[in-house]
């Protein structure tokens, strides 16, 4: 069983340095509730331009920790998610949400506690009532993420990896994570990684 909750709190950065520094969505995204870590399965949604229908297919659908993926054709700044939603998402189970398109009801969202991450927040809202595709593969900030695959998100942003390569990238981070815990200890004990790092060989040679 993948261990997730191991993985958010690695984060992104140290997933990323891990996988050989790929992964992330090159999106800027606003983080809704501060402080907030999540790594999980991606439940994908794309949607119709400007209509959040098959968003409410995705919570229909969500397993208890999924990660939804909301995007859509022409992603833009309507709010795809708001308050009822997130509501439903959070008694569903799902362990967060990353969103191609806006949010609204920030104050809100922040009250309800689900973890968000969206490009946008915008009071205009979606329509209803075309279908699009729930659980395909769908591109988000450059970056492709199938149903399935790793999200990582927090602070920094977002990450996805293919599903396949978690067994091999997990190890590889908790590593690196103690390597630095190490280094911090020195760093705390007045070395530099100017020297650490024989930076000073390169620039004072």
């Amino acid at each position: 069983m993948t261990d997730y909750a191991t993985l958010a709190q690695l984060g992104v950065a140290t997933v990323h340095e891990a996988a050989g520094r790929v992964g992330i969505v090159e999106l800027d995204l606003t983080q809704v509730v501060q402080g907030s870590r999540v790594a999980g399965p991606a439940r994908t949604a794309l949607c119709a331009t400007g209509d959040n229908t098959m968003v409410h297919a995705a919570i229909a659908h969500a397993q208890p920790g999924d990660v939804l993926v909301l995007t859509s054709v022409d992603p833009g700044p309507v709010a795809l998610v708001g308050e009822l939603l997130a509501t439903q998402a959070q008694v569903r189970g799902v362990a967060g949400v990353l969103v191609d398109g806006a949010v609204r009801d920030l104050d809100e969202l922040r009250t309800i506690g689900l973890p968000v991450w969206a490009r946008f927040v915008r009071a205009s809202g979606a329509t209803k009532g075309e279908a699009g595709r729930l659980d395909v593969p769908v591109l988000v900030g450059g970056t492709q993420i199938r149903p399935g695959d790793l999200v990582v998100l927090d602070c920094d942003g977002a990450l996805t990896l293919p599903r396949e390569r978690i067994d091999e990238v997990l190890p590889l981070a908790i590593a690196r994570a103690e390597r630095e815990r190490a280094l911090r200890q020195r760093y705390l004990a007045g070395e530099l990684s100017y020297d650490v790092n024989e930076l000073r060989e390169i620039v004072e040679r």
